[in-house]
């Protein structure tokens, strides 16, 4: 069966990514990667030094911290127009911020943890 080119523009439409819809989703897996690891890396860490509720009023607030942290890489992002959702001129942008919230999203549970234990051991 020969295809026509408008039937295999209409396939490559349907099948291009929309931007905005991929990076909402990359913020909320991120989100629970992030959440995950400062659960069971930094409050563990904590919890070791104090036996009082702090560590889990510092998930709270580190949790709460990068909520807006992955908001701002998602809003730049919603704004873009039909046209530009499916643009793949914006794929290069697009890998970069992802890359860029994944390595918040596990990086910061690492850096604090290493830096929780750090300055307990000074103390």
């Amino acid at each position: 069966m020969v295809k026509s080119d408008k039937h295999v523009a209409a396939i490559a439409v349907t099948r291009a990514r929309d931007w905005r819809k991929g990076m909402s989703d990359h913020v909320a897996y991120s989100l629970l990667v992030y959440t995950a690891l400062q659960i069971f890396m930094t409050i563990k860490a904590l919890s070791e030094g104090s036996s009082s509720a702090l560590p889990y009023l510092a998930l709270i607030v580190l949790v709460g911290g990068i909520i807006p942290v992955c908001r701002w890489f998602e809003k730049r992002w919603i704004d873009l127009d039909d046209t530009q959702a499916f643009d793949t001129a914006y794929a290069p942008a697009f890998r970069r911020d992802a890359a860029m919230l994944w390595a918040l999203a596990i990086g910061l549970p690492i850096t604090l943890t290493l830096l929780f234990k750090a300055v307990l051991s000074i103390f």
